[in-house]
């Protein structure tokens, strides 16, 4: 029996995944000319609050110089601040600014309206579908 890669699951969930990233990074690029591992950092930050580089590599899965050169773009761009750890000296905490916090307000609903349209194109299937990827996902072993 021949191997068919169009009917592999791992094949087909990773096309998706990158078609679907790249919709959504040229929405974000264009509302505010970020790139993907950008607003990864961004969206992490918003999320969890201040963080270390190596907390964002690992919970966003960018190799960690991709984290570190996006946070110092940031910082450039007012948008997150550098401190250091008071525990661990070694280790560089980010957080957003104010002006941070207002670009991820806005970014908010453009993500939301972006997985409202991914819903409805994937119609009844969506919600089982949005289960499955759960299952798969973030806080799953990496195998």
């Amino acid at each position: 029996m021949p191997f068919h890669l169009d009917t592999f699951l791992p094949y087909l969930l990773s096309v998706a995944a990158h078609r679907t990233s790249a919709r959504f990074s040229a929405l974000y690029a264009t509302e505010a000319g970020l790139t993907i591992p950008e607003w990864r950092v961004l969206a992490h930050l918003d999320h969890s609050g201040a963080a270390s580089v190596r907390d964002i590599h690992n919970l966003v899965h960018l190799d960690k110089s991709v984290v570190s050169r996006a946070a110092s773009r940031l910082e450039l761009a007012g948008l997150v601040q550098k401190e250091g750890d008071q525990e661990d000296r070694r280790l560089i905490v980010l957080q957003l600014t104010q002006d941070g916090r207002a670009l991820m307000q806005r970014l908010s609903s453009v993500a939301s309206q972006f997985q409202a349209q991914i819903l409805s194109e994937l119609g009844a299937d969506g919600p089982a579908f949005a289960r499955a990827l759960r299952q798969l996902g973030p806080g799953q072993p990496d195998g």
